[in-house]
């Protein structure tokens, strides 16, 4: 049993710590606006000396997460300190020159969290109905960056993504990997006993399978055009469900009545963010290529021999039509290291000659959150 010392002590106690924490946070908030304040001279001086500054700089900041965690001694962890330092450049950013971010929406859907996550809460995001109209926006200069999505690790590659690349002269410039969860969402007026019908994109019917023949067995799959649509309908409808994200519950005042549904844990969805500017390196970086190959024997085994000969790690190879040409195909290849690395470098210069065409897609940040 505590005596009145004891709780007087302790009490006390509570109270210093708490005047502590107030004292740090006041050091945290005058640390913050003298970033901020550095921030924007770094604004002034490129207006200053440049005549179309770049405000982002994904090798920078991929540096500077990359310290945040390298140098993180706890008790947060290194992915929660480097999100939160996302947040503070993302905030600083806005300050020097606010960064408009097309996206494949509507709003609610994974690619926006992609967008978030990347970017931070800080930029003004613009959902889009179609992947070509990303491309069109950034291309145009109508938006500074887009974000769409390329592959999932349980439904595979969006060609979709790879086709708009074949003639888009955009770049790569950063990545983008988003655990995917699923939730199961109700409106206020669903009769939960009398589900009839589950809304959701294709793909995330195909993702959440097995759990739906288990625990909604012959129930209507009915496939939108994405999950925020599928969220959106059911708010005035009593019979019917929705699969879709946090956010979508979030936005349109839905009920989680079943968390994380996905039949793969470990379900990820790799996002390319592109733009116009090409990207320094940053210390660990991918490369996207585009490989137009000959129509002949051993045609592939040729590309392919150079990376080895230099050591260099391949992390993707996906195969497209190269339409208008019948039975002609397109290699899209994703590499380890950067463009301006001597082996990388002399593996591309020496296929070159051996096809028909090679692309630097771009060269960009490793995916660091």
């Amino acid at each position: 049993m505590i005596n009145d010392d004891q709780n007087k002590t302790t009490s006390l106690s509570l109270e210093q710590i708490r005047e502590d924490i107030d004292s740090v946070d006041q050091q945290i908030q005058e640390l913050l606006n003298r970033r901020a304040s550095l921030a924007e001279a770094v604004a002034k001086a490129k207006f200053a000396s440049e005549e179309n500054p770049l405000f982002y700089r994904p090798e920078r900041e991929a540096q500077v997460l990359r310290k945040v965690m390298e140098r993180n001694q706890g008790p947060l962890s290194d992915v929660t300190m480097a999100r939160l330092f996302r947040e503070i450049m993302s905030a600083c950013l806005a300050l020097e020159a606010p960064q408009s971010i097309a996206f494949l929406g509507p709003e609610g859907t994974f690619t926006q969290s992609a967008v978030l996550k990347h970017f931070g809460k800080d930029a003004v995001v613009r959902p889009l109905p179609t992947i070509d109209e990303v491309f069109r926006e950034v291309e145009a200069g109508s938006a500074h960056y887009g974000v769409v999505p390329v592959e999932n690790s349980s439904e595979g590659i969006v060609n979709h993504t790879l086709d708009c690349f074949k003639t888009s002269n955009l770049n790569v410039i950063g990545e983008v990997e988003l655990r995917i969860h699923h939730q199961f969402l109700v409106s206020e007026n669903t009769r939960k006993d009398s589900i009839k019908q589950i809304y959701a994109h294709q793909q995330t019917l195909a993702q959440c399978r097995q759990w739906l023949d288990a625990h909604y067995p012959g129930v209507e799959r009915v496939a939108l055009n994405s999950n925020a649509e599928a969220a959106r309908r059911i708010r005035n409808e009593w019979h019917s469900a929705a699969i879709a994200s946090d956010i979508a519950a979030g936005m349109y005042n839905l009920e989680i009545l079943h968390s994380n549904i996905e039949d793969n844990p470990e379900n990820t969805t790799r996002f390319l963010v592109i733009g116009r500017e090409k990207v320094p390196p940053s210390g660990n970086d991918k490369t996207s290529l585009l490989v137009s190959a000959h129509d002949r024997a051993g045609a592939l085994l040729e590309i392919l021999a150079p990376f080895a000969k230099y050591n260099i790690s391949l992390t993707s190879i996906e195969t497209r039509p190269a339409l208008p040409e019948k039975w002609a195909y397109v290699f899209f290849i994703d590499l380890e290291g950067h463009v301006e690395q001597d082996n990388v470098r002399a593996a591309i210069e020496e296929i070159r000659p051996l096809v028909k065409e090679i692309r630097v897609l771009g060269s960009y940040p490793a995916a660091v959150l």
